[in-house]
């Protein structure tokens, strides 16, 4: 179990149009412009978007894998120990962040692709 700083960067590849800045301490992730999770390769952890229910449910279940990070409208982010998580468990949290950030036709043709329906989280 655990997922190194480089087969999450790997994972990345596999969901359209993601960018990655470099803010210092931090790498943010963004689909078109907007922000669903940070890389902070430091500490080895992730922030992801998630619905504020799924932020409690997370962090109840497995506080030595999963953080509170902040919460912003109708958002809970969490922090996520990459050495803590398997690459499919993983993957699904970054994909469900990224479909609550990504325009809806892109999740739609996402979503499609994968064989997946849905409305991740929306």
């Amino acid at each position: 179990m655990g997922v190194s700083v480089d087969e999450f960067l790997q994972m990345l590849n596999k969901l359209p149009e993601v960018a990655q800045s470099d803010g210092g301490e931090w790498v943010s992730l963004k689909v078109r412009g907007k922000g669903f999770g940070y890389l902070w390769e430091r500490t080895e952890t992730v922030g992801l978007k998630a619905t504020i229910d799924e932020q409690i449910a997370l962090v109840a279940e497995r506080p030595e894998v999963f953080e509170v990070q902040f919460t912003t409208g109708r958002f809970g982010w969490v922090v996520v120990h990459l050495d803590k998580i398997d690459s499919d468990e993983l993957f699904e949290l970054v994909a469900e962040a990224w479909c609550l950030t990504a325009p809806r036709q892109m999740v739609d043709a996402f979503e499609a692709e994968l064989g997946v329906a849905g409305g991740a989280g929306r």
